[in-house]
C-alpha cells in the first residue's frame, strides 16, 4: 500500500492548482443563466489555455460548438485527450454524495466553445458560485462602475 498521491507525476503547479480548485463550483468561464431548475454556463477555453479545476456534483450535460482538441486532468490522476466535435454532447449524472473534480486543455489551434447546463434537482446540493461569475448585463455592469 502507499500513500502517494495518484496525481504525484503532475507538475507541482498543477497538483497546487487542483488543490486549491477542488470545491471551485464554478464549472465554465460564465454563468450566463440561473433559475430554479437549471444553471447555464458558457466555457470558453483559447488554444493553449486551460480551465481551472472544478467540481461537478450535479447532474448536467454540456455541448461542445465547434471542434477541437482538449486534455482533460482528473482527480485519480489519469490526463486524458480528446478530440471533440461541433454539436458533440455529453450527459452525466452523480448518486448523493458522488462528485468529479476535473480541468481542461485546450491542446488544439482553435478556441473551445461549451455550453454546460447543469441540474438543481440533483442529488447533491450546489456548491455556491460567487456573483463575479454571473454574466452582467451591459447596463448592469455600467452601474457597477459608477458605483
Amino acid at each position: 500500500m502507499t500513500d502517494q498521491s495518484p496525481r504525484a507525476h503532475w507538475p507541482q503547479e498543477l497538483q497546487q492548482q487542483f488543490e486549491q480548485g477542488y470545491h471551485n463550483g464554478c464549472v465554465g468561464s460564465v454563468l450566463v443563466s440561473e433559475t430554479e431548475k437549471v444553471r447555464v454556463w458558457h466555457l470558453h477555453i483559447p488554444a493553449g489555455k486551460r480551465c481551472g479545476f472544478h467540481r461537478h456534483v450535479l447532474n448536467y450535460f454540456w455541448t461542445a460548438h465547434n471542434a477541437g482538441k482538449a486534455r482533460g486532468y482528473f482527480e485519480d490522476g489519469r490526463i486524458v485527450d480528446t478530440d471533440h466535435h461541433q454539436g458533440e454532447t455529453k450527459h452525466l449524472s452523480y448518486g448523493a454524495g458522488e462528485y468529479m473534480v476535473h480541468s481542461v486543455e485546450n491542446i488544439g489551434t482553435t478556441d473551445l466553445l461549451f455550453t454546460t447546463v447543469e441540474f438543481l434537482d440533483s442529488p447533491n446540493t450546489p456548491l455556491p458560485i460567487p456573483d463575479g461569475m454571473r454574466l452582467q448585463t451591459p447596463a448592469a455592469a455600467q452601474i457597477k462602475k459608477a458605483s
